[in-house]
């Protein structure tokens, strides 16, 4: 790139041209030079070189170019797509200042709580907290286990926190294994992040927003052909919840490509909802408790089961059920000032969300019969028909806006996993690359989406994550692991937030157990093609990342993919 002279005197132009960056110029003449750094072979660029400079808010100085008309190939309306510029009035009015096109802190204090309340709260506390109890026999047991289950959620986030103040990189899992494994071995060490990437995005995270927009059209469509009375045979009911659940992947997807500002006033507000929902049964539950309706409760510890194996089982089914605890530090880069909020925010939710499911618990409880919640197939629903009569259709709404909001997360926090897995060369580049104007990982959200309007079509496929789920608890344990090497191999790091050491201790030997409970208990030959699908990425790993074979075209294929979506490298 030609060199700028600063000159802060004169208005003489200098003519100067050379192929320039990924980043061009929009369509103002004017415009500063801070942004083109690297050369490179997307679009020629020739500029004019302006004897002139403009003092920025932080006193430094920003150089300015200036576009020369009429040269072939650099029509301003071809430029206009390479270019992540802000507004921002100088000193003459008429020119724009770039800034870096990067992943914005965007995400708050509240909207980080919002975010884990979100990923937290599905479905399942209204639909099915049965299993906890069905399998602990009694109202005592069930109780306890719901709240040991959100203390040990609790001790995890926690952990994970430091992990997200040592490492604060997008990407949870991914970013601690990078830190913690690679440095050991040029072939073993990234192999947990790379085996994590491809299990989790291209797996478990679009099946499972598949199962919530499926779950979601089906308490859309229900209430609905009830209400008008129109019913189909069931391959057509099949057919239509299918393109509902279509529609609401398309507009998840269209939210998390469009801007993080509006993921995060929906989020907000579907949070907002959904702890509302929550509370509603709550008060529901403790109308009834205080008009005395306390035959339930008052069982108290009997039919409590003392079998080892059902015990497990209840604690495992409640951990589930709080699943989503990570969700803040999958997107670090986004949180402002993550050293403060990433331990408040889980500090603050993940307590939250225990309460809430304690108390529904208690809600349901006081109004129906331990058989009555273990033999219902909506719990809440049964709940809602015997509390709140003909204003029963509140849970269905619920419902739906909470696997809506629940998709909408799970969706916003994977993608910022193959935006940090592409950035690292775990997944093609351009995944890592961001909008040149809404500043999003488009590429990555438009992947996800393609990956769970898949599953949907291919619904038997779903069912696949119930024998990839030990491999998440495998993942977990490996995380923990990290914080106790990265005390060894980071002693000076920075932690702002530090755990006892005996938690991530007793959390590593939990994880192990919860990994091998399900292969013991129910072992099924299913188990194997989750170990093959693991395998595959062994293979897949060592020919494109250890040994970095790519395909001839993949140059083309990622022009192609910047035109297409308007994105270049992220400048962090």
């Amino acid at each position: 790139m030609a060199n700028t002279n600063d000159n802060h005197d004169g208005d003489e132009e200098k003519d100067d041209s050379k192929s320039a960056s990924k980043i061009a110029l929009e369509t103002e003449n004017l415009v500063t030079a801070s942004s083109l750094q690297e050369i490179s072979t997307y679009i020629p660029v020739d500029v004019d070189f302006i004897n002139k400079t403009t003092e920025n808010d932080d006193g430094t100085e920003l150089q300015h170019l200036k576009l020369k008309d009429g040269n072939e190939g650099n029509s301003r309306d071809s430029l206009k797509k390479w270019i992540s510029v802000k507004d921002k009035k100088l000193k003459d009015g008429n020119e724009k200042k770039i800034e870096k096109v990067m992943l914005r802190r965007e995400i708050g204090l509240w909207s980080a709580v919002g975010l884990i309340v979100s990923v937290m709260i599905g479905s399942g506390i209204f639909i099915s907290p049965s299993s906890v109890l069905e399998k602990s026999g009694s109202v005592g047991l069930c109780l306890i286990v719901w709240a040991v289950c959100g203390l040990i959620s609790y001790l995890g986030a926690l952990a994970f926190a430091e992990l997200g103040t040592v490492v604060p990189q997008s990407g949870a899992e991914y970013a601690f294994f990078q830190a913690a494994f690679t440095p050991l071995h040029r072939l073993y060490g990234p192999l947990p992040s790379f085996t994590y990437i491809w299990v989790i995005v291209l797996m478990v995270r679009p099946a499972e927003v598949a199962i919530l927009v499926l779950t979601f059209a089906e308490y859309i469509y229900n209430p609905l052909a009830d209400y008008f009375n129109t019913h189909y045979s069931d391959s057509t009911e099949n057919l239509i919840k299918k393109l509902i659940a279509l529609l609401a992947i398309g507009i998840i997807t269209f939210i998390n490509f469009t801007s993080v500002k509006l993921y995060v006033k929906i989020q907000n507000m579907f949070s907002s909802f959904k702890i509302g929902a929550c509370l509603v049964v709550i008060a529901g539950g403790m109308y009834y408790l205080g008009i005395g309706r306390t035959k339930h409760l008052s069982t108290g510890f009997e039919g409590t089961k003392t079998n080892v194996k059902d015990l497990v089982l209840a604690f495992f089914s409640g951990l589930w059920s709080f699943d989503g605890w990570t969700s803040v530090t999958v997107v670090s880069e986004e949180i402002k000032s993550p050293n403060r909020n990433i331990p408040r925010s889980i500090s603050i939710g993940v307590p939250l969300v225990t309460l809430l499911y304690f108390l529904m618990n208690v809600a349901y409880m006081t109004v129906l019969s331990v058989k009555e919640i273990i033999e219902a197939p909506a719990v809440g629903m049964k709940f809602a028909e015997e509390a709140f009569g003909p204003l029963s259709f509140i849970i269905p709404i619920a419902v739906a806006f909470s696997t809506f909001s629940c998709g909408m997360s799970v969706q916003f926090g994977v993608s910022r996993l193959c935006y940090a897995a592409g950035r690292s060369g775990h997944l093609i580049e351009v995944l890592s690359y961001i909008h040149i104007k809404r500043l999003t990982p488009a590429t990555a959200v438009c992947l996800q989406g393609l990956l769970t309007t898949i599953f949907i079509l291919l619904g038997s496929i779903i069912r696949l994550i119930e024998f990839v789920s030990f491999l998440i608890w495998i993942f977990y344990g490996l995380a923990f692991f990290a914080l106790l090497i990265m005390r060894k191999t980071k002693k000076d790091a920075h932690r702002p937030y530090k755990v006892p050491i005996v938690i991530p201790i007793f959390l590593c030997i939990l994880c192990t157990i919860l990994a091998i409970i399900p292969l013991v208990i129910s072992p099924a030959i299913e188990y194997l093609g989750a170990v093959g699908f693991v395998a595959i990425g062994f293979i897949v790993y060592y020919i494109f990342v250890y040994k970095r074979l790519h395909p001839s075209f993949m140059g083309k294929f990622t022009r192609c993919i910047q035109f297409l979506f308007q994105v270049v490298p992220s400048e962090a």
